[in-house]
């Protein structure tokens, strides 16, 4: 028995949140006494067999058919079901992602199992106990859950991930997978390049504005500060709305989740739906004209001003 770590990856990239799922299925394993195991999907897939060792999986599963060139939801969730149904892990876990919640979900369907997304802690001493982030991170959910095979994602940047084991190794086996046609209707086809570089989710200093910043023209003292910073901009549903940047730069619980060390968040009111995309940050400032505005209240820091007066003085400083 085992707890079965699917593997989220982009083209043999492996996504820093699959980190994360493999120190929560730790968690769950020392509990039940049992290994951690990966499941590699797609041929280019198999480099990534070291690094799942180094963070605790004893045995990695690789699945390499030839119809799995790139990601499906659909092709995905089938070899995650092959593996369910040939392995019966006692629990399968992946990144609370929005790509790793999608495979677990066609998994859980084809399995008829249940699947609990975005779980913060799990206890396994008499049944299976769990916490987990509902209504966009606004409140936790206390459950319990009846399944012969639990099936569990992790919340995003709510666990943190394990040092690499320097040296470790496991055994890699060939997983089998036979995809019906039905299981290939979805394929990756094209991709376009948004950015390079240092992304809104990866960067380590995100600038974020709101609609105090005012048009799409007032953004250029951010872009200002967050070159100086070596950051990126990022900004709220407002912002978006008004057709002042693109859905890509959203922080927010319909945007990207952040987790720098720093996020300025600048003229932004903090309504619960940005707040749970930017709460990970290690450290929040806050550059408002409102002292009683929620993303002043809840930051690490504020700044009681005008940020146009504020930004270019920290730049320039």
């Amino acid at each position: 028995m085992s707890v079965l770590v699917v593997v989220e990856h982009d083209r043999g990239q492996m996504a820093d949140a699959t980190l994360e799922a493999f120190a929560f299925a730790g968690s769950i394993a020392s509990q039940l006494g049992v290994n951690v195991e990966a499941l590699l999907i797609g041929a280019d897939a198999g480099a990534l067999a070291e690094l799942c060792a180094a963070h605790g999986a004893g045995t990695v599963h690789h699945a390499a058919d030839a119809a799995l060139t790139d990601y499906g939801p659909d092709a995905y969730g089938a070899v995650v079901a092959t593996a369910a149904n040939e392995l019966s892990p006692s629990a399968i876990v992946a990144s609370g992602s929005d790509r790793g919640n999608e495979v677990l979900a066609f998994a859980a369907a084809d399995l008829d199992l249940p699947f609990v997304a975005n779980c913060l802690d799990v206890k396994t001493a008499d049944e299976w106990e769990m916490t987990r982030v509902q209504w966009g991170g606004s409140l936790n959910e206390d459950a319990r859950l009846a399944s012969s095979m639990p099936i569990l994602s992790s919340a995003p940047h709510a666990i943190e991930a394990a040092e690499p084991v320097s040296g470790a190794s496991a055994t890699v086996q060939v997983l089998d997978v036979s995809l019906p046609e039905a299981a290939v209707a979805t394929i990756i086809q094209d991709r376009i390049v948004l950015s390079e570089g240092v992304t809104l989710a990866t960067a380590p200093v995100v600038i974020g504005g709101g609609r105090g910043v005012g048009s799409a023209e007032g953004f250029e003292v951010l872009e200002a500060l967050a070159a100086k910073l070596g950051g990126v901009v990022g900004c709220s549903r407002a912002v978006t709305n008004n057709g002042w940047r693109p859905h890509s730069d959203q922080v927010g619980q319909t945007g990207t989740r952040i987790a720098p060390q720093l996020y300025i968040a600048c003229g932004i009111s903090g309504a619960i739906q940005h707040w749970v995309g930017a709460k990970a940050a290690k450290k929040i400032l806050a550059v408002n004209t409102d002292p009683a505005a929620n993303m002043v209240v809840k930051a690490d820091y504020a700044i009681i001003g005008d940020l146009f007066e504020v930004l270019p003085a920290i730049t320039d400083s």
